[in-house]
């Protein structure tokens, strides 16, 4: 069952061996064979690898995954550690940990005998390793002109300690970089507070709606990958295509190679997979996020991957009475609300001063608009509405609706053809036909 696909030319003449694709799902004994063989043809003999895994807002089957990885490398290379890739999102508690990677808590050495794990703590400076600068002038290049600064590359320096860096995670379609995985578990998922921002912004520039889904080299792919080109671990991945609805922990393919080719290859299956089309908009969406994303700077995506569907005027509402603030980590976002990309960028001095990243996700959950700067007019889309266990005022304060989640009958919605129901919001994509 498994294959050997070719690259794209644009790609490189890489290639990556894959098992399973777009139809079906694979059995838990062809991943961990398919695996072990892959890693048994690998030079790893008396090596250490840093295995970088996703947080919780990512749905795979982790426990699987690692397990496999454990079982080939275990007793066979010099150390191994599980970096979790958690760009700028809250750690994971040694009780989610336990559940996430498949062990009781505090009993990992039993299940995983010589494995380390570690959160990505990107909020402590001494973690990271400085691999260098890419200069003003090359990332005008790889922006397309779009943005012009010098960009430090800082990374978790357990990746850098390796000698091999090997992502094991699900390729999703993706508002900032088009599709996810691969080199993008260094960048954002280990790094610095600056090339997140930078990318996160430069995908803003772009636009969600616009980036979301593309499978071929985006100007915020070719920055991520820039940056990995600084890394001086041998960089392999395991990229997953995982199902969705009532098979989201099931798997649909993997895909092993550099982190450059798994990565496309995997993208080909995600493209078919994970994107619904539909043949004319709509213009009322009731989207279901799942408990997994725990505040709308995660669970954003319920809206992300339903805006290219949703007619002018519209409305998105995202249901979670679980969710009960905006932001854990990132609290300014409460202070600049959510807004157009050109409410800022017509007002750049105004707001330059606040994480790029930050600004990004305004405009990525607020979606396309206009500003006015002569008149400070706002024009907005689509309506944003939370049905979520935040309060009216600090929904409102957030230039964002409010709809008391009580009042909200999902069955009823179900039977009325004019709303349009979302069940587990955020993993696959809507786009138009």
């Amino acid at each position: 069952m498994t294959t050997i696909t070719e690259e794209p030319p644009s790609v490189s003449a890489r290639r990556a061996a894959r098992v399973g694709g777009t139809e079906g799902v694979l059995g838990s004994d062809e991943v961990r064979t398919f695996i072990r063989e892959q890693l048994d043809a690998t030079d790893l003999d008396g090596r250490s690898v840093c295995v970088l895994v996703p947080d919780g807002t990512r749905t795979c089957p982790l426990p699987l995954l690692v397990g496999a990885v454990h079982e080939a490398l275990h007793g066979r290379v010099s150390g191994l550690t599980v970096l979790i890739a958690l760009g700028t999102h809250a750690a994971m508690s040694e009780q989610h940990l336990a559940r996430h990677l498949g062990y009781e808590p505090g009993r990992l050495e039993e299940t995983y005998p010589g494995m380390t794990v570690l959160n990505h703590e990107w909020w402590k400076p001494e973690t990271f390793a400085n691999l260098g600068t890419i200069p003003g002038s090359r990332l005008a290049e790889l922006s397309e002109g779009r943005l012009e600064v010098d960009v430090p590359v800082l990374l978790n320096k357990a990746v850098v300690e390796h000698d091999v860096a090997l992502v094991v995670g699900p390729v999703l379609p993706h508002e900032v970089v088009g599709i996810s995985g691969g080199n993008k578990y260094f960048f954002p998922g280990v790094a610095g507070q600056q090339i997140i921002d930078v990318s996160h912004w430069l995908g803003a520039l772009i636009t969600s709606a616009e980036i979301i889904g593309t499978t071929g080299i985006t100007p915020v792919r070719a920055l991520i990958n820039e940056g990995a080109s600084l890394i001086p671990a041998q960089k392999l991945a395991f990229c997953v295509v995982g199902g969705t609805g009532a098979e989201a922990e099931s798997l649909h393919s993997v895909s092993f190679g550099d982190t450059i080719a798994s990565w496309a290859n995997a993208a080909e299956v995600c493209a078919e997979t994970h994107v619904t089309y539909l043949d004319e908009p709509v213009h009322t969406v009731l989207s279901l996020v799942p408990r997994m994303y725990e505040d709308i700077w995660t669970g954003a995506k319920g809206f992300y991957k339903l805006e290219p569907v949703v007619a002018d005027g519209g409305e998105v509402i995202l249901y979670a009475p679980h969710i009960t603030q905006i932001s854990a980590m990132h609290p300014e976002i409460n202070e600049i609300g959510y807004h157009c990309r050109d409410y800022f960028v017509k007002q750049w001095d105004r707001f330059k001063h606040v994480h790029w990243g930050t600004l990004a996700h305004s405009t990525h959950l607020r979606g396309a608009g206009s500003y006015d700067a002569e008149t400070g007019e706002e024009r907005l889309r689509v309506q944003v509405t939370l049905a979520t266990g935040i309060p009216e005022e600090v929904c409102r304060a957030a230039n964002l609706g409010y709809r008391d989640p009580a009042s909200i009958d999902v069955a009823a919605a179900e039977a009325d053809p004019e709303v349009f129901v979302v069940p587990r919001a955020g993993e696959v994509l809507f786009r138009l036909r």
